[in-house]
């Protein structure tokens, strides 16, 4: 919360509320700790769920926690499955939320991933500063 005193309660922006997860069997989880620890302290709220999550509980995270956005790592070359079927899974369930990919993704496979749907992807190595910004800026075109 702002310690500003110009700000009033109705005026203070909202904190987003980012769900993180690994989608499907991949068990390597350290870029996507690393990920939440950068959201957090940019001032998100970050719902971790980890490992070997389904569309399902992703989902029903987003639900129950009334997400602004879904994370997912992915380094085991499941990014063209999984994340058109994580986009698919939330327009399913009536929940304008969009979806941001890390991990290892090839130049060549962004642009499908785009058309799916995906609202950004991120590389290995991204700047937290950079990683920060395609989440605000995900959040912010789909509430435009």
């Amino acid at each position: 919360m702002s310690t500003d005193a110009s700000f009033t309660a109705e005026e203070e922006p909202a904190r987003l509320r980012i769900v993180l997860a690994k989608l499907g069997l991949d068990g390597h989880d350290r870029g996507l700790k690393v990920v939440a620890r950068i959201l957090r302290d940019a001032g998100m709220e970050v719902i971790f769920l980890g490992l070997r999550q389904t569309t399902s509980s992703i989902v029903a995270a987003v639900e129950q926690e009334d997400a602004d956005a879904v994370g997912l790592s992915m380094h085991n070359a499941g990014h063209l499955t999984l994340g058109p079927k994580m986009v698919r899974a939330l327009a399913d369930a009536h929940l304008d939320v969009p979806v941001v990919i890390g991990g290892i993704v090839p130049l060549e496979d962004e642009p499908l991933l785009y058309e799916a749907g995906v609202a950004a992807v991120l590389g290995p190595g991204a700047a937290a500063t950079d990683v920060v910004a395609a989440v605000r800026a995900a959040v912010a075109q789909r509430s435009a």
